[in-house]
């Protein structure tokens, strides 16, 4: 009997293995490089240029640290632009969860930057804290350049789709529809009961309260006994 008790614990753990396996490779998140039709106000006039925009989200305790990367340059100088002398900022726009914004910001130009050339901007990063869980959208939003003391100010206007889609989970809990974070299976986990046990503890799955630990013994120990008399 103790044969079949184990037996059962193993049948069980390998179920529920497989289930979490399948949950776990399931996407909680969705990027595509986006091109986004900029229009620029600048001290010389307006322009105008396209660039593919990523965005990228590495979990970072309780929020995410976004990376914004331009693949192409933006706007341009009639004078060259010392190393140093150019300040990227911009704005990723906040969707679906909640609404808002994520600030991001960059290093300055590492070289000289040519006369009459495409800026190219760096990488911007800022950190993004999720008050409400559910599926948050990222949206190249205005980027802003500081440089030589002028500003130009670059607002999308093609009306770009998000460059990131993202399953989020609020710190402490937060109004809207549950999902796991980046990484996460979707699996909440129940208190481990020690390693003496025959059975681990199994988890929830789809509402279901799998059998953990003690009790899982206790209750096949009742059937142990029922079919015995």
């Amino acid at each position: 009997m103790p044969n079949r008790i184990r037996s059962t614990a193993l049948a069980l753990g390998a179920a529920l293995a497989g289930s979490a396996a399948v949950l776990a490779a399931a996407p909680v998140a969705h990027a595509d490089v986006v091109d986004v039709a900029y229009d620029c106000k600048t001290p010389i006039g307006d322009k105008s240029a396209v660039s593919p925009i990523d965005i990228k989200a590495v979990k970072q305790g309780d929020g995410y640290k976004l990376t914004m990367s331009f693949q192409k340059g933006v706007s341009s100088s009639p004078i060259e632009l010392g190393k140093g002398a150019m300040n990227p900022s911009a704005v990723i726009a906040l969707g679906g969860a909640e609404q808002g914004s994520v600030p991001v910001s960059g290093a300055a130009n590492s070289e000289a930057i040519p006369p009459n050339t495409p800026i190219k901007i760096t990488d911007l990063s800022g950190t993004y804290t999720p008050k409400k869980s559910g599926k948050a959208t990222f949206t190249a939003g205005v980027l802003t350049i500081k440089a030589m003391g002028t500003t130009t100010t670059c607002t999308p206007g093609n009306n770009p789709k998000p460059s990131l889609e993202l399953d989020v989970t609020a710190a402490g809990g937060g109004s809207g529809p549950g999902s796991a974070g980046a990484g996460g299976s979707g699996v909440d986990s129940l208190p481990q009961t020690g390693p003496a046990d025959s059975v681990t503890a199994l988890g929830t799955l789809g509402g279901t309260v799998l059998l953990s630990g003690t009790a899982g013994l206790l209750w096949l120990t009742r059937r142990r006994r029922q079919a015995r008399t």
